[in-house]
């Protein structure tokens, strides 16, 4: 057998970032070679380490994971870059192709379908979760690019973690559910969400939902339920 694939982890969850280092250590072919909890530190590993696969978490807190592939891919044009993230909505995986990932899976798939991810990208094919519904995929698959990019002043004006909690929040979550998928607590999240309405200047969560709708960040025909 040659040489182990070295892997990069980037997801500010230490816990899961266990859950894959012991899924990965079932399959001789690969080696987690180092783990990072932000953006930057993603980079910097990768730079220091050049990894042949990235594990990259969307939700990071610094910069999302979306910037940080497209930074990778510009820098390190090689590199197969593989998108685990809680998202399974249309306009995440988008973006995450057109910044340069090779797979997308949901967290929630990654005890089943890791390896096979891995497995798939690293061969230089496209991989995306199964468990994505053929309705989100066919919609992807005639996509404009052009559709796919947000371009209202306001939304770009939040931080990465705002515009995930904003999504959260037009999606019909509650504080409390929020804090629990995000590992924050509820007041942070209620923080954010006073951020949110003062830098969009809206005063309701119907008129944050109309808001969503309008830029495309939500589409109840394709939400995975």
């Amino acid at each position: 057998m040659g040489a182990k694939k070295k892997i990069l982890i980037v997801d500010d969850h230490p816990l899961f970032r266990e859950g894959l280092k012991a899924i990965i250590q079932r399959d001789a072919k690969y080696e987690v070679v180092g783990e990072a909890g932000t953006g930057r530190q993603g980079f910097e590993a990768v730079e220091k380490i050049k990894p042949e696969l990235v594990l990259v978490d969307i939700s990071l807190p610094d910069i999302s994971g979306i910037q940080l592939t497209q930074d990778i891919r510009n820098r390190f044009a090689a590199t197969r870059i593989l998108i685990i993230s809680m998202h399974s909505k249309i306009d995440y995986i988008t973006e995450a192709f057109q910044a340069g990932a090779t797979g997308y899976l949901v967290k929630e798939s990654a005890a089943e379908r890791l390896l096979m991810g891995l497995d798939t990208v690293s061969k230089g094919d496209y991989f995306l979760d199964s468990s994505i519904s053929h309705a989100v995929v066919e919609k992807l698959m005639g996509l404009p690019a052009k559709q796919a990019k947000i371009s209202d002043t306001a939304y770009s004006s939040l931080t990465p973690r705002e515009q995930e909690i904003m999504r959260l929040l037009a999606e019909g979550l509650s504080s409390k559910e929020i804090a629990k998928k995000l590992y924050i607590s509820p007041k942070t999240v209620d923080n954010h969400r006073s951020n949110i309405m003062n830098k969009l200047e809206i005063h309701s969560v119907m008129e944050l939902v109309r808001y969503a709708a309008r830029l495309g960040l939500i589409d109840v025909d394709l939400w995975k339920e």
